[in-house]
C-alpha cells in the first residue's frame, strides 16, 4: 500500500463530536511511546502529527484523512503522571467512548516502547481491547534504541509478559522505517474487507 495524502481533519474531545462515518485505523498507547512518530513514518511527513520529547502532548482525539479513502487517528497517550488526576479522567472518557462506540474502528495499533518492559497500563489497555474483541496490532517502537543482537530477546520477553506469541509483536523505527511496509500491508489489508 501506497499513502499519498495525509491531512489533519479535526480534534475532539467531547463524545459527541466522534466522526461516525468512514473508516477509521486508530493509535493507541503510553505517553511519550511514538503514536505521533509512528504515524508521521507511516505517511511519509515528519510534520504531520505534532511530536513533542514531553509526555501527555496527545490530549484529544486527532483525526488525520488518508488517500482520501480512510483515516488515522491518534488517541491521548495513558500513563502520564503529571496530567493531573481531572486531566487523566478526562482523557480516559473521550478515549473509552471512542473505542466501545466509534462505528468506524476498524483496527487498532497498540503500541509499546521496546526501550522498557510493557508497563501495568499496558496491560490493562491490552486486555480491554481484546475483552471488547478491538482487532489490535502491538508494534513495539523505537527499536532502533536497541541493540540489534537484543531486539529478539525483548520482543520475547514482551510477548510473555503480554501473553501473546513472539508473532504477535511487531517491532518497528520510525527512524530507519522498520516493518513500515508491514504495518501498512496490515492496514491495506484490513481495508480490502
Amino acid at each position: 500500500m501506497k499513502i499519498t495524502s495525509a491531512k489533519y481533519i479535526t480534534s475532539v474531545v467531547d463524545k459527541s463530536k466522534i466522526l461516525d462515518y468512514g473508516i477509521d485505523i486508530a493509535f493507541v498507547g503510553r505517553s511519550n511511546v511514538g503514536k505521533s512518530s509512528l504515524i508521521n513514518c507511516l505517511v511519509g511527513n515528519k510534520k504531520l502529527c505534532k511530536t513533542s520529547s514531553l509526555p501527555g502532548r496527545t490530549r484529544m482525539i486527532n483525526y488525520f484523512e488518508i488517500n482520501n479513502q480512510f483515516r488515522f487517528v491518534d488517541l491521548p497517550g495513558y500513563g502520564y503522571a503529571k496530567a493531573g488526576k481531572q486531566n487523566k479522567v478526562l482523557w480516559a472518557n473521550i478515549m473509552e467512548d471512542y473505542l466501545l462506540n466509534s462505528k468506524c474502528l476498524k483496527l487498532v495499533f497498540m503500541l509499546i516502547d521496546a526501550r522498557i518492559e510493557p508497563t501495568e497500563l499496558d496491560l490493562k489497555m491490552l486486555k480491554y481491547l481484546f475483552y471488547y474483541q478491538i482487532p489490535t496490532i502491538i508494534v513495539a517502537t523505537k527499536i532502533d534504541k536497541l541493540p540489534k543482537t537484543k531486539i529478539s530477546a525483548y520482543i520475547q520477553n514482551c510477548a510473555k509478559k503480554l501473553s501473546l506469541g513472539k508473532d504477535n509483536i511487531i517491532p518497528f523505527s520510525s527512524e530507519n522505517g522498520t516493518n513500515k511496509e508491514e504495518l501498512l500491508n496490515i492496514i491495506a489489508d484490513v481495508l480490502s474487507k
